[in-house]
């Protein structure tokens, strides 16, 4: 299925994150919306699914990363973050785990969509690399 959202329960998933960022409605539903055009922007055949008690989850051949929020941040959590080069240095939160890697967007930061989408782009070669 490539419709960009899997059916779950009421309404797409789709429909139940777009619902989430009106809910939020404050700086951090703004960001999770900016964050999500972002993943689609460099992914086109990304699949949005919720996880883990309505989670937003893109993926492509896997789990590329999730959108959680939290009071003080926004979190981008990449599944393999950690065998990601990351140059422009994005990663800054769970750094020492061995697996997964995330990004901490915080009230006011601005999000450098280039190194962003270069990071998505990376994790779907990754996933496709690995599924082979």
């Amino acid at each position: 299925m490539k419709s960009g959202s899997k059916e779950v329960g009421e309404g797409s998933v789709s429909e139940q994150i777009d619902a989430q960022i009106r809910e939020l409605g404050d700086w951090r539903g703004e960001t999770l919306a900016r964050v999500r055009v972002v993943v689609k922007q460099a992914d086109p055949d990304v699949v949005e699914e919720l996880k883990w008690r309505g989670v937003p989850t893109w993926s492509h051949d896997g789990i590329i990363c999730t959108g959680e929020t939290y009071k003080k941040a926004v979190k981008m959590t990449f599944a393999q973050g950690a065998l990601l080069d990351d140059p422009s240095g994005l990663f800054n939160s769970s750094l020492d785990g061995n697996t997964r890697r995330a990004i901490d967007i915080h009230e006011g930061d601005e999000i450098d969509e280039k190194a962003l989408k270069a990071l998505i782009r990376a994790a779907v070669a990754l996933n496709k690399s690995r599924k082979k």
